[in-house]
């Protein structure tokens, strides 16, 4: 099985902290629609078995585009790929686009799972962001899906803002639970090199939390999903059981993905391929970058990988990929972290423990292979 991911690079204004790939240029979206089509149609043999599970709407924000050309896009998709029945298809969107009529136009085209981008239900932190929608507006959103069918719904969420306490991290936690939606991403502000945010940060207009404040949001996020019924499945992503995001499985799991649109990347087990993250570049069709990955980052990716999710690493799939000696490095490097705490081996995987995840990085990288 293999997925598609679509980048839709368009937004009606800039939030601070985004480094994604974006562009205001709203008028060009007729002529973009009209190159993703056509790259579909060129692309068509990147994916050898041209079995799709997965279609991944992603930007930028898709759901500035027209419910017809979401459609369109979706009909393109169908026509030229084997699309299995029951595919997870995934548009993301800003709550004040999705009006009821919008909603219940997305369910008729094939749309079946959403993707908000809430990030807090705090309207004061909301416009500091630059967001365009209100708390009032996403939990309304959230209501008006579900009305229109929708049950797989996912709201992303932030934590870590200038001057947050814990108290207001826990409400924000506490009204995404009671939506009853499916899934839930969390993540730290992180402050991007570029964007508008981490220029306040150099300006001293505003002051990052610290860490140990950090951690202990993390803390709490953990606790309260699993309280309420959510499994922790990979760093940042929580689900009900059978909720899990399976396009974005897909990465963790190494298998391989078409994307098209501009800064769209693709993995094809061996190569990655990079259009370029320009909208004129884009629709001039200016060639694709291409990186061939040696056996070193083929492991060091496993690793990285593996070790995000709940599965962990399969000790046996590591040494049929990469070798036993590479194994033996991986378990040599990790012995100071099994000691400590902070992995678990288990069966034949090797996995963070709960103490490790709040170091996840630090561990990662010293299981990673380096010249």
């Amino acid at each position: 099985m293999a997925g598609i991911y679509i980048h839709i690079p368009f937004c009606k204004t800039r939030c601070i902290y985004c480094g994604f790939f974006s562009t205001t240029s709203l008028g060009k979206r007729t002529a973009y629609v009209d190159k993703l089509c056509s790259e579909l149609s060129e692309r068509r043999s990147y994916l050898p078995s041209g079995q799709i599970d997965t279609v991944y709407f992603g930007g930028g924000t898709p759901s500035q585009l027209p419910v017809e050309d979401v459609g369109r896009i979706l009909q393109c998709i169908y026509n030229i790929y084997n699309v299995r029945e029951g595919a997870e298809i995934t548009l993301e969107g800003n709550p004040d686009d999705l009006s009821k009529e919008c909603l219940t136009d997305l369910r008729r085209i094939g749309v079946n799972r959403l993707s908000m981008g809430v990030q807090t239900f705090d309207n004061r932190r909301l416009s500091f962001l630059r967001r365009r929608h209100s708390a009032e507006q996403a939990e309304q959103a959230v209501k008006m899906a579900q009305e229109a069918g929708f049950s797989n719904i996912s709201i992303d969420l932030m934590f870590g803002f200038p001057s947050q306490s814990i108290e207001e991290w826990e409400q924000d936690l506490q009204k995404a639970v009671s939506l009853g939606v499916q899934h839930i991403s969390a993540y730290s502000l992180m402050y991007e090199e570029g964007t508008q945010l981490t220029k306040m940060l150099e300006k001293g207009e505003v002051e990052e939390i610290s860490d140990d404040l950090s951690l202990k949001m993390y803390e709490v996020l953990m606790t309260t999903l699993a309280d309420n019924g959510y499994e922790h499945y990979e760093i940042s992503n929580f689900a009900k059981p059978g909720f899990r995001s399976r396009h974005n499985s897909s990465y963790w799991q190494g298998i391989p993905y078409l994307g098209v649109g501009a800064g769209a990347h693709s993995y094809d087990g061996e190569r990655r391929h990079f259009n370029p993250d320009s909208l004129t570049g884009y629709l001039s069709g200016a060639a694709l970058d291409e990186e061939v990955l040696t056996s070193d980052m083929l492991y060091d990716e496993f690793v990285f990988t593996a070790l995000r999710t709940s599965e962990g690493i399969n000790l046996d799939e590591l040494s049929a990929r990469f070798g036993e000696q590479r194994k033996a490095f991986c378990m040599a490097n990790a012995d100071k972290h099994l000691k400590a705490g902070l992995l678990v081996c288990e069966n034949g995987v090797l996995r963070l423990t709960r103490k490790g995840l709040f170091v996840s990085n630090d561990v990662m990288s010293d299981l990673m292979f380096v010249d």
